[in-house]
């Protein structure tokens, strides 16, 4: 909204200086442009984190380096342990071991300050990573169809967009820099005890090193299902406890929170189990690495202190040897931890692989007609249509809205009504036949034009959590605080918003629950007043009104269908028979079509309806 708008934040003058000096401290974060399409953007490369980490090599590079600097410190200790032993210690020369000590300090200080360089810079790494794969992985929700979120439940959805992301950052941030610099020990620490004496490193490392390679085949097959299932059951908790959150209302009603209570324990307890699997294979893995270990360095005093005797080795060798391969199996232990978050963050990688597959139902063509100023005409040609294809709601429709035109659908409940409503905002395509809007394909229009012109009023509004204002102004934005208030005087809401002590600056909780259903249906009219569509829909849009509501919102609504078009799903004959003509729906198709009393002298089904319509309004 404009800076004038209601639900705009005056700050008093006093106040003024120290906002001043707050914003002053803030830092100022670049913001990165981000170009919203509703077709999935072509060549897009396979998640992973190869194509995660592709173009930032700023970040990388030196991250890399700190690595490499980390990793190459950390094996300072030995060698200078056996210089001094050897050249210091033994000849009784203290020059050399107050060198040495000096320079495993710095090599210590040294290690620690790369240790925090790879810590920052991995951090930023991380941040920025998952700052684009979360926008990445939101707009393509987005632009999903309103079929995908009918099949897909919220918690799944909620999951994806938070452990599942961050599952990867701290693969990222935590896991690939310390993966890098437990490599690179191995390799170091391995690449050292060969130099030191062959033999006795290939012995050594032959003893244990078949069993750590079987170890490790068995522990990655058997963790890749385990943390799948983690994945998995952590998505079916989120979607228990959100779907008890929203219908916390029922639940009270039809007093069930002792069994959600014990449901919620039992989706837990699949999720715990998943859980103690993942346990139970991390500590035989860790358990029986560390055996190994212990089993090699045994080897090692055995045959080492073997070679000593024998003058074989030097004792400052002997002793960086044992330093050595005790450097060369630590890793193993950490990693086998790395493993853990590389594992959790590939099944996610998996999951939102998967997520980003899912292709919009309703594509937009390539080249998108963009819709100007239209006058409003609208067309059904023989349109078929089903949520299941092997089941259709429509078969064959045939139907003519002239511009200008406001009609109205009746029918029973399930006869396709609001399916029609759905066609025609472009909710979904039919799998036969077409819907125009001034001659033109709706799939061959570019969405964001027609959502401009086609405005929908549904059954249940969906409000957000805000003010009133900026609800209004949900579809324009930009709007003026004028513009918004004449929609709401207009919509009918001037006496609830003259009743409210902040009035358009009042808070609307989440989903709208602080205010009654009649008052969400009139502000969700408020928006259709302000987005001014030459084409609007109103799915029984009056259903949630008293009659003296109803009467005040068919008077606004009077105005408001003034030369445009209008498609009506009518829940009472009393709005229908306002409209211009009506059309019965019934077993999938238009059963009859015509004005008020034209429908009533065919003595048809509309006639049958209204018959009981007033025998129950008497």
């Amino acid at each position: 909204m404009s800076s004038g708008s209601a639900g705009s934040v005056r700050i008093p003058p006093e106040y003024s200086r120290a906002v001043a000096e707050v914003e002053a401290s803030e830092p100022i974060h670049e913001i990165t442009p981000h170009r919203f399409t509703h077709r999935p953007p072509e060549g897009r490369a396979l998640l992973g984190l190869r194509s995660m980490l592709r173009g930032r090599r700023r970040a990388l590079l030196p991250c890399a380096a700190a690595i490499m600097i980390e990793a190459l410190t950390l094996q300072a200790g030995p060698f200078l342990t056996q210089i001094v032993i050897d050249h210091g210690v033994l000849p009784h020369r203290a020059a050399i071991v107050v060198l040495g000590g000096a320079l495993y300090l710095g090599s210590v200080l040294l290690c620690g300050v790369m240790s925090g360089v790879r810590t920052r810079m991995s951090g930023r790494l991380a941040a920025d990573v998952m700052s684009a794969l979360r926008t990445e992985v939101f707009a393509h929700l987005q632009r999903q169809s309103l079929s995908f979120y009918t099949r897909e439940k919220d918690g799944v959805m909620m999951t994806r967009m938070t452990s599942d992301v961050e599952a990867l950052q701290q693969l990222i941030q935590e896991a690939l820099g310390m993966f890098g610099v437990q490599l690179l020990t191995m390799l170091v620490a391995g690449t050292v005890l060969f130099v030191y004496n062959a033999a006795l490193a290939a012995i050594t490392l032959a003893a244990v090193l078949p069993i750590l390679g079987a170890l490790s085949v068995w522990y990655q097959r058997s963790s890749d299902r385990r943390y799948e299932r983690v994945r998995d059951t952590l998505a079916d908790v989120l979607s228990d406890l959100q779907e008890s959150l929203h219908g916390a209302r029922t639940v009270i009603t039809h007093n069930r929170a002792r069994h959600n209570v014990l449901h919620h324990r039992n989706v837990l307890g699949r999720y715990q189990d998943a859980n103690h699997a993942v346990a139970t294979a991390n500590g035989i893995y860790a358990g029986a690495t560390q055996g190994v270990a212990i089993l090699g360095q045994a080897a090692l005093l055995l045959l080492g202190g073997e070679m000593v005797i024998h003058h074989h080795l030097t004792l400052g060798e002997f002793g960086a040897f044992i330093l050595y391969l005790g450097t060369f199996f630590a890793p193993i232990q950490q990693i086998t931890v790395l493993y853990s978050l590389y594992q959790q963050a590939r099944a996610s990688i998996l999951k939102l692989r998967a997520l980003l597959r899912e292709s919009p139902e309703v594509l937009e063509a390539p080249e998108p007609v963009v819709l100007g100023a239209i006058a409003g005409e609208v067309e059904l040609h023989d349109v078929t249509f089903g949520y299941e294809p092997a089941a259709p709601v429509l078969s064959h429709v045939n139907l003519h809205i002239s511009a200008g035109e406001t009609i109205a659908f009746v029918g029973p409940t399930g006869a396709g009504k609001s399916t029609i409503s759905k066609l025609l905002c472009r909710f979904y395509d039919p799998q036969c036949g077409a819907v125009r809007v001034d001659g033109v394909d709706l799939r061959q229009v570019e969405l964001a034009s027609l959502r401009r012109q086609v405005g929908v009023v549904p059954q249940e509004p969906y409000l957000f959590v805000g003010t009133i204002a900026h609800n209004i102004a949900f579809g324009r934005p930009s709007a003026s605080e004028a513009e918004v208030r004449r929609a709401a005087e207009l919509a009918g809401l001037g006496p609830l918003i003259k009743r409210l002590p902040r009035g358009l600056d009042t808070i609307v909780q989440e989903r709208g629950q602080s205010l009654a259903a009649g008052e969400r249906q009139l502000l969700a009219l408020a928006r259709a007043f302000l987005i001014d569509p030459r084409v609007l829909v109103l799915d029984e849009a009056t259903s949630n009104l008293d009659l003296r509501s109803e009467q005040r919102i068919e008077d606004a609504l009077d105005l408001l269908l003034r030369d445009r078009t209008a498609i009506v799903v009518a829940h009472r004959l009393s709005t229908a028979m306002r409209a211009d003509r009506i059309a019965v729906i019934a077993d999938g198709t238009i059963a009859e079509v015509g004005t008020h009393s034209e429908l009533l002298e065919a003595g048809g089904r509309y006639a049958a309806m209204h018959a009981i319509w007033q025998l129950h309004a008497v």
